[in-house]
């Protein structure tokens, strides 16, 4: 059913629990369907002129490399070898990217880890959830036995 799976981490999360849940199902549902697994980080992007004109011109391509870096060191700490993996690396709005990467790789389940909510992404909406209002194929949700987003806050 599933041939290519598309999970989107977030390097900078100190949290591992929820991407480590969300990869132990990407792991099993790439066994299951023999999918190949495309494992995404979404870095910064500096090149806007008014953002760029305050950073040396090799700071994007540092950024990029440290990212791929970071990513491999995941994947390979994470991910068995049995599991067919592509390395994504792109630069821009998170949900936008997830969504072109998502149509690029052919992507036909998106797993993305529920994050813990701030009181932002009450007001504006989170990642996740522009992924699943937007995307064109299936996403899964992957929320942790731990999570305590629905604590009463008066």
């Amino acid at each position: 059913m599933f041939k290519h799976i598309l999970i989107p981490i977030d390097l900078q999360e100190e949290d591992e629990r929820p991407r480590t849940l969300a990869l132990h199902k990407a792991i099993e549902l790439c066994r299951v369907y023999d999918a190949q697994l495309h494992v995404l980080t979404v870095v910064p992007d500096v090149g806007m002129p008014i953002v760029g004109y305050y950073f040396p011109t090799e700071t994007e391509d540092k950024i990029v490399s440290e990212a791929e870096t970071y990513l491999h060191e995941l994947v390979n700490k994470n991910i068995p070898d049995d599991i067919n993996v592509q390395h994504l690396v792109a630069q821009g709005t998170v949900y936008r990217r997830i969504l072109k990467m998502a149509e690029k790789v052919n992507a036909d389940l998106i797993i993305m880890p529920a994050q813990r909510m701030k009181i932002q992404d009450y007001l504006i909406g989170s990642n996740a959830s522009r992924v699943v209002r937007y995307a064109k194929c299936s996403v899964l949700v992957v929320r942790s036995e731990f999570d305590d987003r629905f604590v009463c806050v008066r």
